[in-house]
C-alpha cells in the first residue's frame, strides 16, 4: 500500500510523463534524438545475438584457453613426468617479459593450424606468394646494393689509443671470439672499410663506437655503470660537435649483441628514443626496439672453415636441439620431445661437437632460452641445416632483406605438441627448396676479415643505409650540414 506522503510526488512524476508524451517535437528534434538511440539499441540487440550464438564462452566453456600463472609448476616438473589433473595440458612461455604466466596447452582437443597438408608451403599451388625466392625483391635489392656500396658514408666519432677507455671504443686487434662476436666483427670490418669518412659533412650516419660486450667486462664499467658511461658520451659528443643535435641523435648508431644493450640507453632519454640500434637481441615485444628503426644483427659461434659435406641426402634424422633448459619453451619441447626416435631433443651441451649431429639432421631447432635470440639459427645454417624457429615475437636478422620462409620454418609455441606433425608434413619437393635456400643465404650470416660482398657486415651496412636520411640542410655557409 502506496503511503499518503508520497502521493504528491507520484503524481508531479506521472504528470511530467504525461506531457513529455504528448510533446510536439520538431522534425530535426526527432532526427538527431530518435534516430540515434534507435540505432544504437538494434545494433545492441545484433550484438547480443552473435556473441550467444558464436562464443566459444558460451556454447563450449572447456574448450576455451585461458591464461593462468604458473604457480604449480617448476621447469623439473615440466621435464619429469608429473601427475595432474588433465595430462594432456602443457605450460607454455608467451615472452620475455612474462615468463611467469603460461598457456594451458590441450594438444588434443583443439586442432592444430598445422593439421592440414602443407602443400602451399611455397605457394606451389593457389594464389599464394611464391615463397621460393631468398629476397624480397631480388631487382631492388640488387641494384640499391650496388649505390650503397658507392656513396653511402659514415662518419666515426675519434678516439685516441691513449684514452683511458680505448679499449672499448677502439677496434681489437684480434679475430672475434664468444656468443657476442657480432659487435666486434662489425667494428673491427668498419674501421678498415670504404664507407669511412673523416668529413663529417659528407657522412649519411655517425657511429659511435663504444662495444657494450667490452664495457660490460670492463670492471671500471661493468653492469652497474654502463648507462652512466654511456649517459656521459652522449653529452660530450653533442657539445663537442654540432652533429647530434642537429637530429636528436636519429642519424647515429651504435652496436650491441649482449642482451644489456637494450637498456644501454635509459638514462639518455634523448638518445632511448631517437638513435639506431644494431642489436642481437631483437624482440619486437619489450620495450626500447623499433624494427622500423633499429636492426637485427645475426649471433653467432664463431668457426673456422666450411664442414666437408652439406649432402642433403646423408640426412636421415628428423630435427635436432641440443641446450640447458632456461626457458619453460625449452622445458615444454624436452617435455614432449626427449624420448622421441626422430627429433634429438638434448638436455644441456653434448659431449662431442653438435655439428656432427646438425650435419645429419634435416631440421634444426632455434628454440628462445633466456632471450629469443641465440647462436643457433647461424649454427643451422653454417652446417646446411633448416632452422625453426621457436621463439616467439623474434625480429629476424636482416628481415627487411630476407625471405625467411624460404629457407625456414617459423612455429608458435603453442604448436609444440604437434611440432612432428609439422615436420613430417613438409613434402620432399619442399623440403629440396628450403635446403637449396639454406646454402644461397649462408654467406649472408658470415662475419669475415676482411668483410666480403655480401657478408654479414654488408648485409648490416644495407640495413643501416635503408634507414639513413634522405635530405641534408646547411647549419651555415662552413659547410655544416643538417
Amino acid at each position: 500500500m502506496i503511503k499518503p506522503a508520497k502521493l504528491p510526488c507520484m503524481a508531479k512524476s506521472s504528470v511530467a510523463i504525461y506531457n513529455v508524451s504528448k510533446q510536439q517535437y520538431p522534425p530535426t528534434f526527432k532526427l538527431f534524438f530518435f534516430l540515434p538511440i534507435s540505432l544504437a539499441l538494434t545494433s545492441f540487440f545484433l550484438v547480443f545475438i552473435y556473441i550467444s550464438t558464436t562464443s566459444r564462452v558460451l556454447t563450449n566453456p572447456q574448450s576455451t584457453i585461458f591464461l593462468e600463472p604458473a604457480t604449480n609448476y617448476s621447469l623439473f616438473d615440466l621435464i619429469i613426468p608429473f601427475s595432474t589433473d588433465n595430462e594432456d595440458t602443457v605450460p607454455l612461455s608467451i615472452d620475455n617479459s612474462a615468463e611467469e604466466f603460461f598457456f594451458d596447452l590441450p594438444t588434443s582437443s583443439k586442432q592444430s593450424q598445422w593439421s592440414l597438408p602443407l602443400g602451399d608451403l611455397f605457394g606451389f599451388t593457389g594464389d599464394n606468394m611464391n615463397n621460393t625466392e631468398i629476397y624480397h625483391d631480388t631487382d631492388t635489392f640488387l641494384e640499391d646494393y650496388k649505390e650503397m656500396n658507392k656513396s653511402f658514408k659514415i662518419f666515426v666519432y675519434p678516439h685516441n689509443p691513449a684514452d683511458p677507455f680505448a679499449n672499448v671504443l677502439l677496434p681489437v686487434d684480434f679475430d672475434p671470439k664468444g656468443h657476442y662476436a657480432s659487435e666486434l666483427y662489425f667494428k673491427k670490418a668498419l674501421f678498415s672499410s670504404h664507407f669511412i669518412t673523416q668529413d663529417p659533412n659528407q657522412a649519411d650516419l655517425f657511429y659511435m663506437p663504444f662495444s657494450i660486450a667490452d664495457m660490460r667486462h670492463d670492471p671500471r664499467i661493468g653492469p652497474e655503470r654502463l648507462q652512466d658511461f654511456i649517459k656521459d658520451y652522449v653529452f660530450n659528443i653533442s657539445h663537442k660537435y654540432p652533429f647530434w643535435n642537429r637530429t636528436g641523435g636519429a642519424d647515429h648508431f651504435y652496436v650491441g649483441c649482449h642482451s644489456i644493450s637494450r637498456i644501454a640507453m635509459d638514462k639518455a632519454v634523448e638518445a632511448k628514443d631517437n638513435v639506431i640500434q644494431l642489436v642481437c637481441s631483437s624482440t619486437y615485444f619489450v620495450p626500447n626496439y623499433f624494427p622500423h628503426k633499429d636492426v637485427s644483427l645475426p649471433q653467432i659461434w664463431p668457426k673456422e672453415g666450411d664442414p666437408k659435406s652439406l649432402v642433403s641426402t646423408k640426412r636421415n634424422q628428423l630435427a635436432f636441439f641440443a641446450g640447458q633448459v632456461n626457458s619453460p619453451v625449452r622445458a615444454a619441447l624436452l617435455k614432449h620431445w626427449v624420448n622421441d626416435t626422430e627429433i634429438f631433443a638434448h638436455f644441456g651441451r653434448l659431449e662431442s661437437d653438435d655439428g656432427e649431429e646438425q650435419l645429419r639432421s634435416k631440421f634444426c631447432l632455434h628454440v628462445k632460452g633466456f632471450e629469443v635470440n641465440t647462436a643457433r639459427v647461424t649454427d643451422a645454417l653454417h652446417y646446411g641445416c633448416v632452422p625453426v624457429i621457436l621463439a616467439n615475437h623474434y625480429d629476424l636478422p636482416f628481415t627487411d632483406i630476407l625471405n625467411w620462409k624460404s629457407f625456414s620454418v617459423v612455429v608458435h609455441y603453442m604448436d609444440l605438441p604437434v611440432l612432428k606433425k609439422i615436420l613430417q608434413g613438409i613434402s620432399f619437393e619442399e623440403l629440396s627448396w628450403l635446403q637449396n635456400n639454406v646454402a644461397k643465404v649462408r654467406r649472408h650470416f658470415k662475419w669475415n676479415v676482411p668483410a666480403v660482398d655480401y657478408d654479414a657486415f654488408y648485409m648490416a651496412m644495407y640495413e643501416l643505409w635503408l634507414r639513413k636520411s634522405s635530405v641534408r640542410v646547411r647549419l651555415s655557409s662552413s659547410r655544416e650540414y643538417i
